[in-house]
């Protein structure tokens, strides 16, 4: 039995930024005292990841970054170029484990912080308030852990009911050419040059760290993920038909599907248990980012626990965010809207910067206007008028 303050269950990009954030902030007073729950080594603990993001000027990551770019260029499917400078901005990739061993070697100068490896099964309000987890580590002996105050990362055990189910869903190598093959200098944020599927949309992603070396992506947005096998064709096209990359070895590699869905996430499922990153609905629902709405909700919930407050995860995004996202979504589901021209056209069309703080949901309500007016507006209206009329499922194969 372990007693503490703020529990966290789960150990990726929200369950480590939370617990950093909450550790070291600037106090405002003493530091509640944190147990991490991670999941044993397996199939529970999160997989080697990159996550990437916008932001202008010095971060609090900045020392785990891999790279930075002020230049994104996006390419149709006919190979028309389209680049763009976001300056002051920064777009910013991280890999998890850099992410991980900067918290580990942080937390490990906190004597309020303790790390539990194990499995939960269930997390109980209890009637004074508080709430308790129960687990079992990686002997079978059973863990449980009382707190004020719990923050569970995990994905929900039910997708919650939507209009709209897709998936971004991708495989990356990472890579080294013989050749010198990339321009470190600007980033390949969608190359539609790859076979489009039906229903769905796919794209290249090209993230150089030099002229010999770049993390290349395959993605597609549609109901369901590829085989193993499938990726690995998918992407040895790419790197040599599309990219004609010749020689080169893959230094490692990630795959990973990210919810693309007008489902509701709760935030809280007890009085004093709250969810947050992508179970919280942090996920950016129709482009999957979500590693900078983490830093804004483990900021807010910090902010209040150091104030005494009700730590509630606020929204990752603006109500009026999430509905535009909901019309887009089923408007690729139905084929109402060509996904590729759709991302091209709101590239080449909308300033970068304008269009950045619009995918973080901080444009104004004349600005979303703007914008609305450069996509396919009578497939827009047509799907908005119905959104009403669809029913919320869960996915298809939910249990």
């Amino acid at each position: 039995m372990a007693e503490t303050d703020v529990a966290i269950v789960g150990a990726g990009a929200a369950g480590l930024s939370l617990a950093h954030r909450v550790s070291l902030g600037a106090p405002t007073g003493p530091a509640p005292s944190v147990v991490l729950i991670t999941a044993p080594a397996g199939p529970l603990r999160p997989p080697r990841r990159t996550w990437c993001y916008w932001e202008t000027g010095p971060g609090p990551y900045d020392a785990v970054v891999t790279d930075s770019w002020e230049r994104l260029r996006m390419r149709d499917r006919h190979g028309a170029t389209a680049e763009r400078r976001i300056s002051p901005m920064r777009y910013k990739m991280i890999r998890s484990d850099d992410f991980q061993a900067l918290v580990d070697r942080d937390l490990k100068a906190c004597a309020g912080v303790r790390r539990v490896e194990a499995t939960v099964d269930d997390i109980t309000g209890l009637p004074d308030g508080t709430a308790r987890i129960r687990g079992v580590d990686a002997d079978g002996a059973r863990v449980t852990v009382d707190a004020r105050w719990v923050f569970d990362s995990r994905p929900p055990r039910r997708p919650p009911p939507a209009r709209t189910h897709l998936l971004q869903h991708f495989r990356g190598w990472y890579l080294r050419t013989e050749q010198p093959a990339f321009d470190p200098g600007v980033v390949d944020l969608m190359d539609f040059r790859t076979p489009q599927p039906v229903p769905g949309l796919s794209f290249g992603y090209v993230l150089p760290t030099g002229r010999h070396t770049a993390l290349v992506e395959y993605t597609e947005f549609g109901p369901e993920p590829l085989s193993s096998d499938a990726y690995d064709a998918a992407l040895d096209h790419y790197a040599h038909g599309v990219l004609g990359l010749g020689a080169l070895r893959v230094l490692w590699s990630e795959t990973g599907a990210i919810p693309m869905t007008d489902a509701s996430f709760p935030r809280e499922s007890a009085a004093s248990v709250f969810r947050i990153g992508t179970a919280g609905g942090a996920t950016r629902p129709a482009t999957g980012y979500t590693f900078a709405a983490i830093q804004r909700q483990v900021d807010a919930v910090a902010r209040a626990l150091r104030a005494g407050r009700r730590p509630v995860p606020p929204p990752a995004y603006p109500a009026r965010a999430r509905g535009m996202d909901a019309i887009l979504l089923r408007a690729l589901a139905t084929g109402r809207v060509d996904g590729p021209d759709f991302f091209y056209r709101l590239f080449t069309r909308v300033p970068p910067r304008r269009l950045l703080r619009f995918l973080d949901g901080r444009t104004r309500l004349s600005e979303d206007f703007a914008i609305g007016l450069r996509t396919p507006v009578p497939s827009m209206l047509r799907t908005a008028a119905e959104l009403p009329l669809v029913p919320r499922r869960p996915p298809t194969g939910a249990s």
